[in-house]
């Protein structure tokens, strides 16, 4: 791991995510969900705020109009702030009840995870349908850009749409290191041997069935302890994120 570079001053204002029409001179359209927040923080034309597409950069802006039909900005200066782990992490969660969920994703966004892959498992309280699938991956998506107009990055984590862990397994295993959380394994965080990307698969309520971590075997994924206590399946990956990165990241 090499030394990360020093801190860049983040541009003043709040920071939100514009995903169209950012380019220099531009005086954009906040989207809805931008607009809001505008209009809840109470901001006025001539305040300063940062905007950002997920593209890595940001945008120093000025708030140009507000109304009741929306919030314009005029785009001033552009810079590529690079606020991302050198550690790729993938998080395959186990699909919760929808406040761990939520919890799970922003906090995860926070420390740094490359992307999310919901799974519903045996044990998943929480069966959606196609319908509701599609609304709660739009509300996913929208927890992490929230997390990180927050935490400073520029880079928008992707959540993938739900899908059985079984038909997760059975896709070709990723290169990298694979592993699976088991207060019964014999290797540790401390112990083990990363090489490339990091996929950290948990369980929902209830963790993962015997049947399940012997698939999950077979696709590659190591059992490793965090602890002799078994961790809440929102809880357990935030506690393996933080962990990999102080041992292998950006920390």
């Amino acid at each position: 791991m090499t030394d990360s570079a020093p801190p860049i001053e983040p541009f003043a204002g709040p920071r939100l995510y514009c995903e169209d029409g950012l380019a220099p001179g531009a005086t954009v359209d906040l989207p809805e969900r931008a607009a809001r927040h505008v209009a809840a923080l109470r901001l006025r034309a001539g305040d300063a705020l940062t905007l950002f597409s997920g593209d890595g950069y940001e945008w120093r802006g000025i708030l140009a109009a507000v109304g009741k039909r929306g919030a314009q900005v005029a785009l001033r200066e552009r810079r590529a702030v690079d606020r991302e782990s050198p550690l790729d992490i993938t998080l395959v969660q186990g699909v919760c009840a929808a406040d761990r969920m939520d919890l799970v994703l922003q906090k995860a966004t926070e420390l740094g995870v490359a992307r999310i892959r919901p799974v519903v498992t045996t044990r998943s309280i929480v069966r959606l349908s196609q319908e509701r699938q599609e609304r709660r991956g739009t509300h996913w998506q929208n927890v992490v850009i929230a997390a990180c107009e927050q935490c400073g990055r520029n880079v928008v984590p992707q959540v993938a749409p739900s899908t059985a862990l079984r038909d997760f397994l059975a896709e070709a295993a990723a290169p990298g290191t694979r592993i699976v959380l088991s207060p019964l394994a014999d290797a540790t965080l401390r112990t083990l041997r990363v090489a490339g990307p990091v996929t950290i698969l948990i369980g929902p309520e209830g963790g993962l069935t015997d049947d399940e971590r012997e698939l999950a075997g077979l696709a590659g994924f190591v059992g490793v302890r965090f602890g002799p206590r078994i961790l809440r399946t929102e809880t357990a990956p935030l506690a393996a994120i933080a962990a990999l990165q102080a041992l292998h990241g950006d920390c």
